[in-house]
């Protein structure tokens, strides 16, 4: 009975984050384009499903996953082995992105959009790789006391060099696999990790040495992703396929929500739900795996825990699904009708409205917010910190928009915007520096990526003269930047005012 009334409440805490979506959704479509999508009613029930999915999935995670994964990180802090503690951060690292939703559906638009010179597989592999590189880097960081500035500001500097290189087909899509690497799944598991280390180990500082971890999991594979992309460009082969491929994409229509086996959409939906186990196999292998075979202890409450694995691969599945049917042709529909208006204020303003609302719903902040204010004891405030990251995504987004309209290259926005980012690195207090790349990495939601990957997509595919690899991506990693930059000036505006106010008196 319990276990109905949590499931409830994560299903209720669901829909209110997709609520703000539904909003802007409705208020544009019934007050500005005064239209009706004629796909309105499989919408609808796509939005229903991704509720259901996302209500499955993180009750999958309390029962089965986070427990064991909490477990884990307090023994091999208790035991102190730091080879130990850089071989789990590693494999926690990369089997929570292999697994993340997000990064699944943006390597297929990829894969697709690419011609088949990027493989989906191998973009997964890379930035899962990445990602868990650089937790066991982060680990090791949080135990010798090191401060996050310099590794973020050589960081950006390689990623602003190697963006200089790139080609202009793959900035944008590196950008938002880095930004897509932080989400349900890996904000959770890297951020407790983090933390746990930080409170474990004497004479360290849980705001100023237990972030930076997700922070640092956004940078690493924007520059393993475009060093791909130069090779995959320089040597690598398109695919023999027509212009229809690509339409498909854009197409809400044509994209097949469960392709039949055999004529049996039964056979078509097993199918997909095995691949779905196949994608979260990582994680549960690594959590037996260190379990058993390293702690060597029994798992508690057994039954619990299968049942939790089950319910994150069913929400999983449920999940995809509703992003097929709901959130990515809404985005390319929106996309559509506001260019049929031919007013570009329009276009901007519901990508204000968006980014806005999206993030203020988005539940890994809420959550950042308030570890961030718990450890910096009064030094800051959690609803003001979710007010500027919104402000932030909003008018990055924006931003991004409006590059796609002008047809403006990403590269030039992109090294400006770290390049400020980098400066800003310099002039901010300590304390903030690895709680604001945190912040620009948990921006990017389940809910938000597509939505925000579709509105690119759609704007790129209905612009005349634009180009769907080069134009389309490249949102998400402008809703990354701006809530660092302002987060980071909002801190440097504190502390100003605080030396202002000594001086007086």
């Amino acid at each position: 009975m319990n276990q109905l009334r949590e499931f409830l409440h994560l299903l209720n805490h669901a829909f209110r984050n997709l609520l703000p979506i539904i909003l802007v959704v409705g208020i544009f479509q019934f007050l500005i384009i005064r239209q009706v999508p004629d796909q309105w009613l499989p919408m609808a029930i796509g939005l229903l499903v991704v509720v259901l999915g996302v209500a499955l999935f993180l009750q999958g995670l309390e029962l089965g996953i986070f427990p064991i994964g909490k477990n884990l990180s307090n023994e091999f802090a208790r035991k102190g082995s730091l080879p130990l503690l850089m071989i789990f951060g590693f494999c926690l690292g990369f089997a929570a992105v292999v697994a993340e939703p997000a990064l699944i559906a943006v390597a297929s638009q990829a894969e697709i959009i690419s011609e088949g010179r990027i493989s989906a597989m191998i973009l997964r592999l890379l930035v899962a790789v990445s990602v868990g590189l650089v937790v066991a880097l982060g680990v090791v960081r949080i135990l010798l006391g090191h401060s996050l500035h310099w590794y973020m500001i050589i960081g950006y500097v390689v990623v602003v060099i190697v963006t200089f290189f790139a080609p202009e087909e793959i900035v944008g899509l590196a950008y938002d696999s880095g930004g897509v690497t932080t989400n349900i799944v890996t904000v959770p598991l890297i951020a407790a990790l983090g933390i746990g280390l930080a409170v474990s180990v004497r004479g360290r500082n849980p705001l100023i040495h237990g972030f930076g971890l997700v922070g640092l999991a956004v940078m690493v594979p924007m520059i393993s992703v475009q060093i791909y992309g130069i090779i995959v460009y320089s040597f690598g082969e398109a695919r023999e396929v027509t212009q229809g491929i690509v339409e498909a994409v854009a197409d809400p229509v044509v994209t097949e929500v469960v392709q039949e086996i055999a004529g049996s959409v039964v056979l078509g939906m097993l199918r997909d739900l095995m691949i779905m186990f196949r994608d979260v196999l990582p994680i549960i292998a690594v959590v037996l795996i260190f379990q058993y075979l390293v702690i060597r202890k029994h798992i508690a409450h057994l039954h619990k825990v299968m049942g939790g694995f089950l319910l994150v691969i069913v929400g999983l599945y449920a999940f995809v699904v509703g992003l097929k049917m709901g959130l990515f042709p809404i985005g390319q529909t929106m996309a559509e009708q506001l260019i049929g208006l031919d007013r570009w204020l329009f276009v901007y303003l519901f990508a204000f409205a968006i980014g806005f609302a999206t993030t203020m719903a988005e539940p890994a902040l809420i959550a950042i917010g308030q570890k961030a204010e718990e450890a910096a004891k009064g030094q800051l405030n959690g609803n003001v910190i979710r007010i500027l990251v919104a402000v932030g995504v909003a008018i990055g987004i924006t931003i991004g928009v409006h590059r796609i309209i002008a047809g403006d290259s990403i590269h030039y926005y992109i090294m400006a915007g770290y390049a400020v980012v980098i400066l800003l690195t310099f002039l901010s207090p300590k304390y903030i520096v690895a709680l604001a790349y945190d912040l620009g990495g948990v921006t990017t939601s389940e809910v938000t990526v597509p939505l925000v990957t579709a509105l690119g997509i759609g704007l790129a595919t209905h612009i005349e003269g634009r180009n769907v690899m080069i134009d389309g991506f490249g949102l998400i990693a402008f809703a990354s930047i701006f809530p660092i930059m302002s987060v980071m000036l909002y801190a440097i505006a504190v502390e100003l005012a605080k030396r202002w106010r000594e001086a007086e008196s």
